[in-house]
């Protein structure tokens, strides 16, 4: 399912909600994941899922749209609509996909999800490279560095960095864990933390608090218990 763009919608105002998901379920390619009313509340959803476009509002409660994508390390494509118009140099500046001007049609909503498209579909999927590859290559140190799937004991987060933890050695690689989640096969790692992901081979023992890999105690997130009760 890679050609589906997966997207969310922050916006505080219900009329123009109910506008872009109706533009969206007219959309085969697109799949809407959600909505949330403020960047606090989108902040915590990208935490915990992966997102290919966000529709962003700039006048948000609380935090406001371009605040809030300056906040984001890895973003998403990024669709900015508004009833301002002054915000959209700043708004290419943070590198935004397009900027829909409120009141828009459909016609105008297509185009630019189009260009969301053309952008998605020429990324490699994933799932079709791990089908014949055992590895990754992550940048480590300004170095392309191999790092075999079957070594990965577990990785963790640390702000803008992970900690690639291996039968060999620790590396630290500049990327988020959304991002190392997408290039890493499903069937052989698992995320049972925001900030931590284990390969599932390793697990030696488990309890519903957490998972013991090589020895070491991993926490298992609120959120993520019943990942690892389905593992077996």
């Amino acid at each position: 399912m890679s050609n589906n763009i997966k997207c969310i919608i922050i916006e505080d105002e219900p009329l123009a909600v109910k506008v872009l998901s109706d533009y969206i379920l007219q959309v085969p390619f697109l799949a809407l994941q959600g909505t949330c009313k403020d960047a606090i509340a989108a902040t915590d959803y990208l935490r915990k899922h992966a997102v290919d476009l966000i529709f962003l509002d700039i006048h948000l409660p609380k935090l406001k749209g371009m605040a809030f994508l300056k906040t984001l390390l890895h973003p998403p494509a990024v669709i900015v609509t508004t009833a301002y118009h002054q915000y959209a140099v700043e708004g290419f500046n943070l590198n935004v996909t397009d900027y829909l001007l409120k009141p828009f049609d459909f016609e105008r909503f297509l185009i630019a999800v189009n260009k969301v498209k053309t952008a998605h579909r020429e990324k490699p999927d994933p799932d079709e490279n791990q089908a014949e590859k055992d590895f990754i290559f992550l940048t480590v140190q300004k170095k392309k560095v191999k790092i075999l799937f079957s070594e990965i004991v577990y990785i963790e987060s640390q702000r803008e960095y992970i900690k690639i933890i291996t039968t060999k050695q620790v590396y630290v690689s500049k990327m988020s864990t959304h991002e190392i989640e997408a290039l890493l096969p499903a069937k052989l790692f698992k995320r049972i933390h925001r900030s931590f992901i284990v390969s599932i081979s390793k697990i030696e023992s488990y309890t519903a608090e957490m998972v013991e890999v090589n020895g070491i105690s991993i926490p298992i997130g609120r959120g993520y218990r019943d990942i690892i009760e389905s593992l077996w």
